[in-house]
């Protein structure tokens, strides 16, 4: 029996405050789950198209009760995508964020578009050796071994240098790197039941150092993640093409100190240990995912002082949708 693919997500991933970056993912009605935002080991079916959206809401808690002193309330990361499989082992795709990064009132608030992503990524199975993805595979073939390796990074088309209500530049609120970035990352998936998926993905993001308008040179922290999911099939309609799954992950997430003008900046990068609990959703060519995440465990450099860095949120919002055609 071939491997019926009705419908393909894609789980972009997203990073500090101040960034936008991207992962890859994909998930089927018959076969393995995947999960609501760490990369998956499967790739686009060869000659189709992937249209995706997706929203990272976070609320920040705050410390000071004073009116005079501002502190960061929330985030909007927002990202359109698109994706084509190329191969039946080759996928590629193209981001652009739209950030909103708003403090409470009389703060200074940032909003507009980010710098533009791209993802490349090359699927491959075990048995009996490694093996480049075939263009079909049966439901026996799903429960293999599944890998891949993907790369990208961004390209510098926000603005930077762009300044805040009172003239500042904050690179924390900029909208864009200034230089490309680069991302590099392996997952593995296993069908450990007909039913029940687990999802392991391992991640590097570095960036360049890049000097602002004001004559601060900045070179933001390598984030390296080491994220585990399992999904489990809850419930499935062949007849009406509709699937729910339920999905928990863990998020493991070590930020390098930011580097200004040549010294490690104070109260910034650390280690944080996300939950995420959530739904996916698959109905025709469509799939939806929802899902609530929390820092649970921190270990952040001058913990007191990171007011609106990750770790510090009382919860993200994870909500995404894409379209097979």
């Amino acid at each position: 029996m071939k491997h019926l693919l009705l419908a393909v997500l894609l789980a972009p991933t997203f990073a500090l405050a101040h960034h936008g970056v991207a992962g890859v993912g994909a998930a089927a009605l018959e076969g393995p789950g995947a999960p609501v935002e760490s990369a998956s080991s499967a790739v686009l079916p060869e000659g189709k198209t992937l249209l995706y959206a997706k929203l990272d809401y976070g609320k920040f808690k705050t410390f000071d009760p004073n009116p005079a002193n501002p502190e960061a309330d929330q985030n909007q990361y927002w990202m359109l995508g698109v994706g084509h499989g190329f191969t039946p082992w080759l996928s590629a795709y193209i981001f652009a964020p739209y950030n909103v990064k708003q403090d409470e009132p009389g703060g200074l608030d940032s909003q507009g578009w980010a710098d533009i992503s791209y993802m490349g990524q090359i699927g491959f199975k075990y048995d009996q050796g490694f093996k480049l993805v075939p263009a079909n595979e049966s439901l026996d073939d799903q429960e293999d071994w599944h890998f891949t390796v993907f790369g990208g990074g961004s390209l510098p088309s926000g603005r930077p240098n762009h300044r805040l209500a009172d003239g500042s530049i904050d690179p924390g609120k900029s909208l864009g790197f200034g230089k490309p970035s680069h991302s590099l990352g392996v997952t593995a998936t296993k069908l450990l039941t007909r039913d029940l998926t687990f999802n392991l993905e391992a991640s590097s993001i570095r960036f360049q150092a890049y000097r602002y308008d004001d004559g601060n040179r900045v070179k933001f922290g390598t984030e390296n993640r080491l994220n585990g999911s399992l999904a489990w099939r809850l419930h499935t309609n062949p007849d009406s093409r509709f699937r729910v799954d339920g999905v928990f992950e863990a998020q493991y997430l070590v930020i390098g100190r930011d580097i200004e003008n040549g010294v490690g900046t104070t109260a910034t990068g650390g280690k944080i240990l996300y939950l995420l609990p959530g739904l996916r959703l698959y109905k025709d060519n469509m799939s939806f995912a929802l899902g609530l995440k929390q820092p649970v465990w921190t270990q952040l450099n001058e913990s007191s002082q990171q007011q609106g860095a990750e770790g510090k949120e009382k919860y993200r919002l994870i909500f995404s949708t894409s379209m097979l055609f």
